[in-house]
């Protein structure tokens, strides 16, 4: 695009880094983003993510916080932008067929696409122990995460990475594979890959309950549960006479010897002033951080109440 030629408008949907983070890339890019629309900024959630409202303000981009999506208003708000192109990063509503059909739209993803498409893709990721993810930048279709794709950039899972972490790298990706694409979204020679929909699968949002342990399960399936819900999520956690007793911080053990020669019950355990959890494999979880209806608790008051 030379000087001469008129910058393409664009409408951006956005929220969370994600949204900081791309919505930063247009505006390098020499995008014309005429619109935002984003939701109310939280104060509960602030402490984890960037403000989009915020970064709006400071660029003098106009922004709308509708509460419906599918409203008549928030159409024709965006028709009146006239946008050649339009973007969702990490927006939490739908957008209706209505609003797809207004300009070619494009969605980021936090994952691999066709893995894990739906909702908390990088705690799933984590949950069903991956070594890679990344974020996918797809055309936007009704049916979502089915658009043919555009961008990728992927990221490892290491193996004691929390959501958390992981999801820090999936934020640098989604920044990255925006960036290397732009120059032929914005000249229309992007090329489109197939999102093969027979591979991988749909995974709806998670609640603070799909963090109970079960621990007839092996080790790895009771780590990777941690590690996909550790703070600043809600944790993994297992109920014992009446008070839940959430894991902080754990690793899986390559100690094991002094624990199985235990034959301890499934569950919490103590050994040697250590907080373990055992692990219906026999193999155990080094707790180093754990509370008790949100108290920290040590090794020493943990087996005062086992003993009891």
């Amino acid at each position: 695009m030379t000087d001469l030629e008129p910058r393409k408008r664009a409408v951006v949907f956005g929220y969370h880094n994600v949204g900081v983070r791309c919505l930063k890339v247009l505006l390098a890019g020499g995008v014309d983003v005429a619109l935002v629309v984003t939701h109310e900024d939280s104060a509960s959630e602030n402490i984890w993510f960037e403000s989009v409202i915020s970064l709006c303000e400071a660029e003098g981009i106009p922004y709308i916080t509708p509460a419906d999506a599918r409203s008549p208003e928030l159409l024709a708000q965006v028709q009146a932008a006239r946008p050649d192109l339009m973007f969702s990063f990490y927006y939490r509503h739908m957008l209706p067929a209505e609003l797809l059909a207004v300009a070619p739209a494009f969605n980021m993803h936090g994952s691999l696409l066709p893995e894990f498409r739906g909702r908390a893709p990088v705690n799933w990721a984590v949950l069903h122990g991956a070594t890679v993810t990344g974020a996918t930048l797809h055309e936007m279709t009704v049916k979502p995460d089915a658009g043919a794709i555009v961008s990728q950039m992927e990221v490892p899972i290491l193996p004691d990475d929390t959501a958390h972490e992981v999801f820090g790298k999936v934020q640098v990706a989604a920044e990255q594979a925006l960036w290397r694409v732009l120059p032929s979204l914005l000249d229309g020679t992007a090329v489109r890959l197939h999102n093969d929909l027979s591979k991988g699968g749909y995974f709806g949002g998670r609640k603070p309950e799909d963090g109970r342990i079960d621990w007839s399960q092996p080790a790895q399936q009771v780590y990777n549960l941690h590690r996909a819900v550790a703070p600043p999520y809600p944790g993994a956690f297992t109920d014992l006479n009446g008070v839940r007793y959430v894991i902080q911080r754990a690793r899986l053990s390559s100690h094991l010897s002094n624990v199985i020669y235990l034959s301890l019950p499934l569950g919490l355990a103590v050994v040697d002033n250590c907080i373990f959890g055992v692990c219906g494999d026999g193999r155990v979880l080094t707790i180093s951080s754990l509370t008790a209806d949100g108290e920290p608790i040590t090794a020493e008051q943990l087996q005062a109440r086992l003993a009891a």
